[in-house]
């Protein structure tokens, strides 16, 4: 029998949202493969492949595979003041708008924001330590998701890595001795979000190593902005207890903190870097900082966030509203998604902080690892799977999204 033809096949898949050539991609690939019946697979495959909506339903708040913090922002089709100044009419600076608002918040001089923390902590040492030695403790010797190590990150700015310390143990002594016999540029402490060290330990703080004259550089990483939490209602919960603020580390003496935007801070993928003016003016006129920089739709998202944080309205960042919903809340919801199935559990931040910490959470418990056909929903809900049980965390599922996870339950169930 005669195959049919890619033009007529491919109009057959027009229900598909995709464009046409698409749809003649996915008509070629059958035809070649002998099997016509497989275009229509083949299409939802691609259309399946491309970047779209998901359910976070795995109580990790901040999950990496699937964008960090949630944001919804939108912006006009039409122009924006980016790099204007309106009371001169003349070019104004794309750092200045956010950047005002990170400065109330955290008291830094002034502030500085590229598009993600590895760029922040490039940007700082290849600005103000290339070609000179950085002091780091080896127990801050971190890699990041992906394998991106502080070495390697330090190698590529033109700084010389100077590792003082022990894995578990360093001194203020350590330090020192770095500055003496390395004439170091910056001290660079690096705080492991990621993971912790304990047992017989020991770290230097902000604060000490602010008093041997080296700018000291703070990489939080997690962007924690405020011990106080005078955004939420409850202030500030017990999983953060341990985790340092950008506010007080300024405080302390850190002559410059770099850190994301995208983790607990709560807005898009950025970085940040706040501190002393003279030296965020040196990371401003570096060359780097050209290709480092963010568009206007980053800028309007951590614009929109910072503003909530000024006006104290922590259930309108996402991240926030999800870390502080009431256990009782997502138990009641779990019932009326699948009576008869609710559990408590136990959430997580994710994105690399808060290590071991554990939120108190609620969801759905179904027998058997279900993730695949979860995932196989419309719009896919990634679960988590242990013991060959399936847990639908709602903490980190919108309310919104409620009757979707029921959907896909019941098509599973």
């Amino acid at each position: 029998m005669r195959p049919p033809s890619v033009d007529a096949l491919s109009r057959s898949l027009t229900d598909i949202d995709l464009p046409a050539p698409l749809l003649v991609e996915a008509a070629r690939i059958a035809i070649a493969n002998n099997d016509p019946e497989s275009a229509r697979p083949e299409a939802l495959r691609l259309q399946r492949s491309l970047l779209g909506p998901a359910i976070n339903a795995t109580g990790v708040l901040l999950h990496t595979n699937l964008g960090r913090a949630p944001l919804e922002y939108h912006q006009q089709a039409q122009a924006t003041n980016l790099e204007l100044d309106l009371s001169t009419g003349g070019r104004g600076s794309r750092n200045k708008h956010v950047a005002t608002l990170i400065c109330k918040l955290t008291g830094a001089e002034a502030a500085l924001v590229v598009n993600n923390c590895s760029a922040a902590v490039t940007l700082v040492l290849a600005a103000l330590a290339r070609d000179r030695a950085v002091a780091v403790s080896r127990g801050e010797l971190v890699e990041i998701g992906g394998g991106f190590r502080i070495p390697d990150v330090m190698s590529e700015s033109g700084a010389h890595l100077v590792e003082v310390g022990t894995t578990n143990r360093t001194r203020v002594a350590d330090y020192q001795a770095a500055c003496r016999l390395h004439d170091a540029a910056l001290l660079l402490k690096v705080h492991p979000s990621n993971y912790k060290i304990s047992g017989f330990t020991e770290e230097v703080s902000v604060a000490a190593l602010s008093n041997l004259g080296i700018p000291v550089v703070a990489d939080l990483g997690s962007g924690f902005i405020d011990e106080g939490c005078h955004w939420l209602r409850e202030g500030k919960p017990s999983w953060l207890r341990d985790e340092p603020a950008v506010k007080q580390t300024l405080e302390a003496g850190a002559a410059l903190v770099t850190f994301s935007g995208d983790k607990l801070f709560g807005g898009p993928q950025a970085g940040v870097i706040a501190g002393r003016a003279d030296l965020i003016e040196a990371c401003a006129q570096h060359p780097l900082m050209r290709a480092f920089r963010p568009g206007a739709l980053v800028l309007g998202a951590l614009q929109q966030t910072a503003l909530a944080y000024l006006r104290r309205d922590g259930d309108s960042i996402p991240f926030w509203r999800m870390a502080q919903t009431p256990v009782p809340q997502l138990l009641a919801r779990a019932d009326a998604i699948s009576a008869g199935r609710s559990v408590t559990t136990s959430a997580m931040a994710g994105g690399g902080s808060l290590p071991g910490e554990e939120i108190p959470s609620a969801g759905i418990q179904l027998d058997g690892d279900v993730s695949t056909g979860l995932r196989e929903a419309p719009i896919p809900v990634i679960a988590r799977v242990r013991d060959q049980t399936t847990f639908i965390d709602l903490r980190t599922v919108h309310p919104d999204d409620d009757t979707l996870v029921a959907n896909a339950i019941a098509s599973i169930i």
